[in-house]
């Protein structure tokens, strides 16, 4: 077997390991009930998120009835936060094929890495509740290097290369955000369509599209 392409494969979280919608519709929600606003159902949800918890709220409000001010929306930000903290892993599972793909990646010498625009903190206990935390080296949030640092900025992106021990590296995302990122850091990128892609798949910034886990390891092995 000749030897794998990459020594660090770096992963963004929601919508592209793990299929999250469902527990994040129901923490929107109940912020949007706080306002009296009607609820976002699971699937218009995933054009909304990105960006974090900040970036998913104002675009529901938006789509709901218009922005609220600045001191209600911390308001609500809190409760959403709050309420997902408590439910993060109702309804989340990883994406087919995940676990099984990250497990080739390891066996090939690959160290893997999360990079999320969640906060550090909920990506962990996620991770943890999912029982996939042993197989990541590191994770960075959003709040890990600062907000001002977080993607579509390659900040988080270097830091965990650097964590893991350096080398050839790739990005995996489903969105803008993972793909600029990606771009800017200097990496190999692949983009998935089966996660909340941002705009569409086909028009992602990337080196392949994947749109099944079974992909991932013979498409990284094939871009030398």
């Amino acid at each position: 077997m000749s030897e794998f392409p990459y020594d660090i494969v770096l992963f963004d979280l929601d919508g592209t390991l793990v299929e999250s919608h469902h527990d994040l519709a129901d923490a929107v929600n109940h912020a949007l009930a706080l306002e009296g606003r009607a609820p976002v159902t699971p699937d218009d949800l995933r054009q909304k998120i990105g960006g974090g918890a900040v970036g998913m709220l104002k675009r529901a409000l938006e789509a709901q009835g218009g922005m609220v001010d600045r001191d209600r929306f911390e308001i609500l930000k809190e409760a959403l936060l709050d309420h997902y903290w408590a439910h993060i892993a109702d309804k989340t599972v990883p994406f087919p094929g995940c676990i099984a793909a990250l497990e080739v990646l390891i066996e090939r010498g690959c160290t893997l890495a999360v990079c999320t625009n969640k906060t550090e903190g909920p990506a962990r206990i996620l991770l943890k509740a999912l029982g996939m935390d042993h197989l990541f080296k590191t994770v960075y949030g959003s709040d890990t290097l600062g907000k001002e640092r977080a993607k579509p900025q390659p900040d988080m992106l270097l830091a965990a290369v650097e964590d893991c021990g350096g080398g050839r590296f790739a990005m995996i995302g489903d969105s803008t955000y993972d793909t600029s990122a990606g771009r800017a850091a200097g990496a190999t990128v692949v983009a998935v369509s089966f996660g909340y892609n941002d705009r569409p798949a086909g028009e992602l910034d990337c080196d392949a599209l994947i749109d099944h886990f079974d992909e991932l390891v013979p498409a990284l092995a094939a871009l030398r």
